[in-house]
């Protein structure tokens, strides 16, 4: 199993950090070098607890899909994705939000194990956790750059 911590300051309020987080819309934006595309379940506005996206991409120039539900949420705290169906044997993504002085500490902890044996251990190795750890990055820069802004108020209320 893989593991991937990240954290970010963000000069934003929880609720705001939390929301954006769960927008799929903010996701889309997030990703525009896979051309993610929400093409099942919730396609848009912000995911509860207990819904699903299926989600289509290009990655390492393959064609992929991903259905992913979230199992656990507690608003402006936390909440957790979990992969139902896709390319990983298995993947887990929480979301923690913390207060901190008028700012917010967003913290992922991305768990993953890849299939296909020990080749897909070396793929992990050599390419794909510097690879999800680079996607991480930039849906937390976009997130980060959205609260601050105040940019958000465009994307939530939609």
């Amino acid at each position: 199993m893989t593991t991937i911590e990240l954290q970010m300051r963000i000069k934003a309020t929880r609720d705001v950090c939390f929301d954006l987080s769960r927008s799929i819309d903010v996701h889309k934006l997030s990703t525009h070098g896979t051309n993610e595309q929400a093409i099942g379940g919730r396609t848009r506005g912000l995911i509860e607890e207990g819904e699903w996206v299926k989600w289509k991409a290009v990655h390492f120039g393959i064609p992929q899909t991903m259905t992913v539900q979230i199992t656990e949420m507690k608003e402006f705290r936390y909440f957790v994705d979990e992969m139902i169906d896709g390319p990983f044997r298995w993947m887990k993504h929480e979301h923690h939000f913390t207060a901190e002085h008028g700012k917010t500490i967003m913290s992922d902890k991305f768990e993953y194990e890849t299939p296909f044996g020990i080749l897909g251990k070396v793929f992990d190795r050599l390419v794909l956790k510097r690879y999800m750890t680079n996607l991480l990055i930039e849906r937390n820069k976009t997130i980060k750059r959205l609260a601050e802004s105040g940019e958000w108020r465009k994307v939530l209320d939609n």
